[in-house]
Order: C-alpha cells, then sequence, then structure tokens
C-alpha cells in the first residue's frame, strides 16, 4: 500500500479519535465518512490488495461502472453540504467501513429503523467514487436466484415459434434468425449480487437491504457465493458448447456484460453492505463471513448535518430549532427515525406553516414512535 494519505477534493476537515472528536484520521483510512471525495484514480494507489484467500481472478475485466449521482442525492441530499465535507465522523464506522475494503468481506449494520444504515452505502460510493449502488431490497419472497439472475424461459420459447414458423414459411434468412434471435443470453438478466460479482477492477457497492425479513433459507443461502465468489447460471452453462460466450444484460440500466461458459467470477470482491433492524438473529456461519456494526442513533450534531444536507442554508433557525425539538422528543420516545424529522423540517420550511397550535399539533402527530406502539 502506497504510504501516502489519499488526496481529496475540496477542504479536508480532522477527524477524531471518537465521533465528532478533532485529531488526525488514521493512515490506514481509505474512507473517512466526512464526505470529501476522493481525488480521482487514488483507490488504485491507496488500496492494498486482498488477503490471499479473498483473491480472485474473473474474466473478462468490466468496463467501469455507471455513475448516478442523481439518485445519491435524492438518498443522502447533495454534496457540499451537510453530506459533503464537514459531516461529523463515526471513528467505528469508518473502521469497519475500511476494514470491510482491505479484508473484502461483508459488512453487517444492525441499528434502529432511520439511523442512517442504508445510507452508508451511498456515502461510501460518493467519497471513493466506486459508481451505482447496486440495491437488493429484500423481502419473504426473495430468493438467492433472484438477487443474481432471472431467465425468461417463456419469452425465448415463444420467440423461437416465431422465428421457426417463420422458416417454415420461407421467410428471407429465417433459419439464420432463428439462431441469431433466440441465443440464450438474450433472456438472462443479471440480478443486483449478480452483477455486483462480475470481475470489476474496483470493488462494486452492494446494498443489501433488510435481509432480517428474508425466507429463513437466505441467509445460509448466501453462504457460499460469499466465501467464493462466484456462481454459474446453469442456462448458459448448458448452451456453452454452441455458445461459449453470452451476451446479457445486468443490473445497471442499459449496461450488458460478457460471461463465458455460464460462469461469473469476480475479481474485486464487492463491498456488501448488509441491513438489518434486528428482527431475527441470523446463523452463526452467515456471521462468521460477515464483518459486524451497530449503528448507533443518531445524535444531535448527526442529526444538525444530516438536515444541512437536505436543505442546506434554507432549513436556517428554524431547522436548528427542530432539531432541538426532535432530540428531546425522542428521547422521551425512546427513539424516534429521522426521517421523522425530515419531513417536518420539509414542511417547516415550506412557507406553509407558522409557528401555532396547528404546528404542534402536526409534529405531535408525526413524530410518533410506532413500534414501541407494537404489541409484545
Amino acid at each position: 500500500m502506497n504510504d501516502d494519505r489519499p488526496t481529496r477534493e475540496g477542504p479536508d476537515p480532522v477527524t477524531g479519535g471518537g465521533t465528532g472528536t478533532a485529531g488526525n484520521p488514521p493512515a490506514w483510512w481509505v474512507y473517512r465518512g466526512d464526505g470529501g471525495k476522493l481525488a480521482a484514480r487514488d483507490l488504485d494507489e491507496v488500496l492494498m490488495g486482498p488477503p490471499p484467500w479473498r483473491r480472485f481472478d474473473g474474466e473478462p475485466l468490466q468496463p467501469r461502472p455507471p455513475e448516478d449521482e442523481a439518485e445519491v442525492t435524492r438518498r443522502i441530499g447533495p454534496a457540499g453540504q451537510g453530506s459533503g465535507t464537514g459531516r461529523p465522523v463515526n471513528v467505528d464506522e469508518a473502521d469497519m467501513v475500511n476494514a470491510a475494503l482491505y479484508l473484502r468481506r461483508p459488512l453487517l449494520i444492525t441499528g434502529r429503523p432511520g439511523s442512517g444504515k442504508s445510507a452508508l452505502a451511498y456515502r461510501i460510493t460518493r467519497e471513493l467514487r466506486l459508481g451505482r449502488v447496486l440495491r437488493w431490497p429484500v423481502t419473504t419472497r426473495t430468493t438467492l436466484r433472484s438477487g443474481l439472475y432471472d431467465y425468461d424461459a417463456i419469452a425465448r420459447a415463444q420467440d423461437a415459434a416465431t422465428y421457426r414458423a417463420a422458416a417454415e414459411a420461407g421467410a428471407e434468412s429465417a433459419d439464420d434468425r432463428i439462431v441469431d434471435k433466440a441465443r440464450v443470453g438474450d433472456y438472462v438478466q443479471l440480478g443486483p449480487l449478480g452483477t455486483a460479482l462480475l470481475p470489476h477492477r474496483l470493488p462494486r457497492v452492494l446494498l443489501i437491504d433488510e435481509l432480517d425479513k428474508s425466507d429463513i433459507d437466505l441467509p445460509n443461502d448466501l453462504l457460499n457465493v460469499f466465501e467464493e465468489g462466484e456462481y454459474t447460471i446453469p442456462e448458459l452453462v448448458r448452451s456453452a458448447p454452441r455458445e461459449p460466450e453470452a451476451t446479457v444484460l445486468t443490473d445497471d440500466p442499459g449496461v450488458t456484460a460478457r460471461i463465458r461458459d455460464g460462469r461469473v467470477r469476480c475479481r474485486a470482491f464487492p463491498l456488501i453492505i448488509i441491513t438489518s433492524n434486528g428482527e431475527r438473529e441470523f446463523p452463526p456461519a452467515l456471521l462468521r463471513r460477515c464483518l459486524r456494526l451497530e449503528m448507533p442513533v443518531p445524535d444531535e450534531e448527526e442529526l444538525a448535518a444530516m438536515v444541512a444536507a437536505r436543505f442546506g442554508l434554507e432549513a436556517g433557525g428554524r431547522g436548528d430549532e427542530l432539531v432541538r425539538l426532535f432530540v428531546a422528543r425522542s428521547a422521551r420516545e425512546g427513539g424516534l427515525p429521522a426521517d421523522q424529522l425530515l419531513n417536518s423540517v420539509y414542511l417547516a420550511t415550506s412557507d406553509r406553516f407558522t409557528p401555532d397550535g396547528d404546528w404542534e399539533r402536526l409534529l405531535a402527530s408525526l413524530w410518533r414512535n410506532f413500534d414501541a406502539a407494537r404489541p409484545g
């Protein structure tokens, strides 16, 4: 690893030995968590190679992934405000993100709803310039295959029948069209996990959101993929003798990838952010393969930075007042999701409400701990 510290765009705020404490960032940190973007190509120079047991040699190498700054802005606000330089640094968070990058291991993040678990993936990709976040939202119906790829067998059968009928009717070049138009790869699309495991030079950022919502089998199904960094697409394996290299759609809009012999193997293991609201326990085998981070409830300084990221100078003194009121209310209610604060600041800065009785009543309705109201 290069001993020089990675350079950043814009001001370079100091970070600390604790959340928001002044000091120098550790020299081994690549991700600082302050929102300052890493200068172009610096990640290549400062991110050392993986441990021998986490080295992969997938081919063919994929082009640099697309950017999606519009989605990052929607998730965490525009760069250069509270989500940019000056964000309070959580040292535990930065330690674990950097360890996950160096060790090529998934990072399992637990914490209350609204504590910023999912937002971390977007902060990382903006700061380290790792391209579009691949998001895999999990439900009780989610399967491993749905994260890896989808194969539309019905569409292929319908198209093959159409081309065959055209051939039998004597259409010009119909026989060639059957072969060219009904290729298996044309009916395969990689999912978020499958796209993240394509052989990229730098790690892709994959967000597996709310894994605790999954069917009981999914965490165990992920074990082999996490360990081996590869998977196969049986439909392409079967067609490999006549179609050894297939071009398939990926989870990135409009982007394709070439797959050889139906096998996908990563080059740089992706930075996988797994979030959980703590609604269930995961199997020990999965926990052994992940690094773990408990996301604390945002304090007043972090909430103020979050408001600044979204609203900038528009929030003004009213935003500061709402942050103070929200922190006090959250303490009384046993914790409130941060998005409730953002909702109230948005309304407060719309010039439709004034600090009167109606506003106080609305705040009482907006700021409620619905988890505490659940039975049991």
